[in-house]
């Protein structure tokens, strides 16, 4: 959604983040990081804190979580709902200058 997408979908297995769950916890949980066990607690307390699908649909960063059997039908619907749709692009103010 954040980069203008129409129609955002995920499957229940999916990981919305920026980055890995371990390089995450690794760098907000530094000083742990001797201690292996903690820091597969934090990473799996990283995953189903950050990671779920389910949280980036409530927070509305995709539309809907769908399930992989039907991703072909989804995904057809949401382009034909989108096959009339204009874009009308601003007027172009300047030309590229010469670098």
């Amino acid at each position: 959604k954040e980069i203008g997408a129409d129609m955002n979908y995920a499957w229940p297995t999916a990981q919305i983040a920026v980055m890995g769950a371990k390089g995450a916890v690794e760098i907000i949980f530094r000083s742990d990081i001797g201690d292996p066990d903690k820091i597969a607690a934090r990473t799996k307390e990283y995953e189903d804190r950050f990671l779920s699908p389910f949280i980036a649909a409530e927070r509305g960063y995709i539309d809907d979580v769908i399930m992989p059997h039907s991703t072909r039908r989804r995904i057809a619907r949401a382009l034909a709902m989108l096959k009339d749709k204009k874009v009308e692009m601003p007027a172009k103010k300047h030309d590229n200058l010469p670098l």
